[in-house]
């Protein structure tokens, strides 16, 4: 199979050839027929610690059966799926209730244990899989991982009808969480971001208003938009000095939840965050549920999605969409196509 593979920090992916993957027991192999491309991947791929070499990234994805593994009954070769990215024992507490990435033999796909989806074949768990309904294409499969991460975020920040949210930064996962907070009953929803492209997407998932992040009158406008100083801040970014920042736009007494997968060290005042007495929390990853409950969402035509999707490449192509990424203009999901 073809796959676009991590070569070392700062250097572009490489279209290599490798062996068509195995399933194990227990195990799908899909054929991709989409892959998002993550701003984890691009972090991981450009800052320390990094990826073995070799490694092909690519964990939000969606494909046809190809090939079952041994033990594996309820999945036949031609079924539609997506899958958390994600192989657990599928028999102790955390697997069984859901909580994957909590399982102490958990591998991760497409991070450095299993070869990921940014190529034409994929191996995945089968208590991992969950089918993709009629209404969805490959496309919406493939931006159920987005979704889950926001929702689980959403989650954590115990998000009640009537409260305010910010969150900031407009990308994929951004607006996937202003979607969330919308339908969870927030009840003023704004995007923060420094892309005109990316805030025009912000009312269609669920945002009651968008702000340009570079402008600082337009940031400290944020408290009028909200009737307030928000409840709930939402941290999409990634970049240091955010953290501070959560800090100083979130009420007293309010929740911030960080979501964006900062590498580096960061800085905080500890006397303005206890003066504010606020609370933070660290998003990880999702559950089996989450997954399921976006799968329906999306399905239903409850939630948005699609519309992020802003650019559509092969892998021949894939290279160069993905370093382009560093340095967006007009994108917003970019989607591989094997």
């Amino acid at each position: 199979m073809r796959a676009a593979a991590f070569q070392e920090l700062g250097q572009p992916l490489a279209l290599v050839d490798l062996r068509d993957p195995i399933p194990a027991a227990g195990e799908l192999v899909l054929r991709v027929h989409s892959a998002g491309i993550c701003g984890t991947d691009l972090h991981i791929s450009a800052q320390p610690p990094g990826v073995p070499p070799g490694t092909v990234l690519g964990h939000e994805f969606a494909g046809e059966v190809v090939a079952v593994g041994a033990g594996v009954e309820r999945w036949s070769r031609g079924e539609r799926a997506c899958a958390l990215p994600l192989i657990g024992c599928a028999a102790c507490v955390a697997c069984l209730s859901g909580d994957v990435i909590a399982c102490a033999r958990h591998r991760n796909i497409g991070m450095g244990d299993l070869s990921g989806a940014y190529a034409e074949l994929v191996r995945v768990g089968a208590y991992e899989a969950l089918r993709l309904p009629d209404a969805l294409d490959y496309n919406a499969g493939a931006l159920v991982e987005p979704l889950s991460v926001a929702l689980h975020a959403l989650r954590a920040a115990a998000l009640q009808p009537g409260e305010t949210v910010l969150v900031l930064g407009g990308g994929p996962i951004g607006l996937a969480a202003s979607t969330w907070a919308r339908h969870l009953g927030a009840a003023e929803v704004v995007v923060a971001d420094r892309m005109p492209a990316r805030l025009a997407l912000a009312t269609d998932f669920g945002a009651t208003a968008a702000v340009d992040a570079a402008d600082d009158a337009a940031l400290a406008n944020i408290a009028d938009l909200c009737g307030g100083q928000p409840d709930v801040v939402v941290e999409c970014v990634g970049c240091k000095g955010m953290l501070d920042q959560c800090i100083q736009l979130v009420r007293r007494r309010g929740r911030i939840v960080i979501v964006g997968a900062c590498m580096a060290p960061d800085t905080l005042v500890p006397a303005m965050a206890c003066l504010k007495e606020v609370e933070v929390r660290f998003a990880l990853a999702y559950s089996r549920q989450d997954f399921a409950l976006a799968l329906r969402m999306l399905a239903a035509g409850r939630i948005a999605g699609p519309q992020m999707i802003t650019d559509r490449v092969g892998l021949d192509d894939f290279s160069a969409a993905f370093e382009a990424l560093r340095a967006p203009t007009t994108q917003c999901k970019v989607m591989l196509q094997p």
